[in-house]
C-alpha cells in the first residue's frame, strides 16, 4: 500500500468518526471578521487574544519600526548570529515582569514546552504531569528521558506519593487549564515540591488574568520555572521560560527546541516587548478589569476568560455551535480526542477587545439554546 493510500485511509476513519477537521480563513482584525469561503460577518469567540493587543496601535507601530530596521527575519539560531538588542532587552523585561533572575525566549509557547521539559526530565529521574496539561506539555514528556506518571486532575495526594522516594524529580501543571479554563491549586502544589525537592514548571499561557504565584510567598523555597506565550495575552507570537539564572544557563546550552531554531523575527519581539509594557501598566490595568467584567457577565465568578459549555455528546456540541453560527457568532465546538469521550463542549474565548453589545449577543444566543 502506498502512503498517499495510506493517508486516504486514514483520512475516511476520521471522517467515519465524525471528526475530520480542516482550516477555515477568517478575515479580521479583531473580534469581527468574515469567513472568506462563505462571506459571513461574524463576531468571534474563539480567540486567545485575551486583551486585544494584535490590533493595539503601539504594537503594530513597534513590529514596523523593527521590520524596518532589521529586516524580515533573524537569520540565524540565537547562538550564532541571529540574536538582536531586542531579543535580550525582551528577556529582560520578561525576567523583571515573573520576578526571576534571567528568561528565555523560544519560538513559540510549544516549543518553549518542548524544549524545558526534555532538559530537566532527565534519566533516572521523574515527570509528574497533570492528566489536562496541555498538548505541548505531553509531548515534552515524551522526549523526555525520565520516567513519566500522570497524576489526576489536580490531585495533590496523588501527587505527593507519586514523588515518594524519588530525586531529581520535576512536576509540570498548567496554571490555567486551556479546555476547562480552572486553575491548579498552585500553593499546595508548590508545597509538596518543596517537601520534596522537585522542580515545579508551570505553564502560565492562559494566565491573563491571574494567579500570579508570589515568588516571595507561596513559591518561596522552591525551585520554579515559569513558562509563559508571547502569542496570548502579549498578543505576538513566541515563547519563554523564566527562572533561576543557572536552569536558564542550561537551557541555553543543551535545550534542542532553543539551540537548533532560527530566532524569532525581529517584528514579533517588539511587538511582544511593546505589549508587555502596555500590560505593565495602567492601561494593562484596564483591560484586565475589563476582560474580568465580561467573564463576569458570562460565567460569574469563573476564574479565566476560558468558558467552556459542556454539552456532552459530539453532535450536540455540533449542531450547537452551527446554531450560533447561523447567528453570527463564532463559538468552536470542542471534542475528542481534544477533550475526553462525552464532555464535548462550547468553548467560549473572551477579549478585552469585545464590546458590551458583542457580549449582549452571546448572552441571548447561549440563552436560546438551553
Amino acid at each position: 500500500m502506498s502512503w498517499v493510500t495510506w493517508a486516504e485511509e486514514e483520512g475516511d476513519r476520521i471522517r467515519a468518526d465524525g471528526r475530520w477537521r480542516a482550516t477555515r480563513d477568517f478575515e479580521s482584525t479583531g473580534p469581527d471578521g468574515v469567513l472568506s469561503a462563505t462571506g459571513e460577518h461574524v463576531v468571534s469567540f474563539a480567540s486567545n487574544d485575551y486583551l486585544g493587543l494584535t490590533q493595539h496601535a503601539a504594537v503594530v507601530a513597534a513590529a514596523h519600526e523593527a521590520l524596518d530596521r532589521w529586516g524580515a527575519g533573524s537569520g540565524s539560531a540565537r547562538l550564532i548570529v541571529g540574536s538582536r538588542p531586542l531579543h535580550s532587552e525582551l528577556e529582560a523585561e520578561l525576567a523583571a515582569w515573573k520576578q526571576a533572575e534571567r528568561a528565555l525566549l523560544f519560538p513559540t509557547g510549544f516549543a518553549t514546552n518542548l524544549g524545558v521539559i526534555s532538559t530537566f526530565g532527565v534519566r533516572g529521574g521523574l515527570v509528574c504531569s497533570d492528566e489536562l496539561n496541555h498538548a505541548s506539555i505531553i509531548d515534552g514528556c515524551r522526549l523526555a528521558h525520565a520516567d513519566v506518571s500522570v497524576y489526576p486532575h489536580g490531585d495533590v495526594a496523588a501527587l505527593d506519593a507519586l514523588l515518594a522516594g524519588r530525586t531529581r524529580a520535576v512536576v509540570v501543571s498548567d496554571t490555567v487549564f486551556s479546555m476547562d479554563g480552572d486553575v491548579a491549586p498552585l500553593a499546595d502544589i508548590a508545597d509538596v515540591c518543596r517537601r520534596h525537592g522537585a522542580l515545579l514548571v508551570l505553564d502560565e499561557a492562559h494566565a491573563v488574568l491571574g494567579p500570579d504565584p508570589d515568588p516571595h510567598g507561596e513559591l518561596d523555597g522552591v525551585d520554579v520555572l515559569r513558562i509563559g506565550t508571547l502569542s496570548k495575552t502579549l498578543g505576538s507570537l513566541g515563547g519563554f521560560v523564566a527562572g533561576p539564572a543557572p536552569l536558564i544557563d542550561l537551557l541555553v546550552n543543551r535545550s534542542r527546541p532553543f539551540i537548533f531554531t532560527t530566532a524569532s523575527t525581529p517584528a514579533d519581539i517588539a511587538a511582544a516587548l511593546a505589549a508587555l509594557r502596555i500590560v505593565r501598566s495602567p492601561e494593562g490595568d484596564a483591560l484586565r478589569a475589563r476582560l474580568r467584567g465580561h467573564v463576569e457577565r458570562v460565567a460569574p465568578g469563573h476564574p479565566s476568560p476560558i468558558v467552556p459549555i459542556v454539552l456532552g455528546n459530539e453532535d450536540t456540541a455540533l449542531k450547537a455551535s452551527a446554531a450560533l453560527l447561523e447567528r453570527g457568532l463564532l463559538v468552536p465546538a470542542i471534542r475528542p480526542p481534544t477533550v475526553p469521550v462525552g464532555t464535548s463542549r462550547l468553548r467560549v474565548a473572551l477579549s478585552a477587545a469585545h464590546t458590551d453589545a458583542q457580549i449582549d449577543q452571546l448572552l441571548s444566543a447561549l440563552a436560546d439554546l438551553t
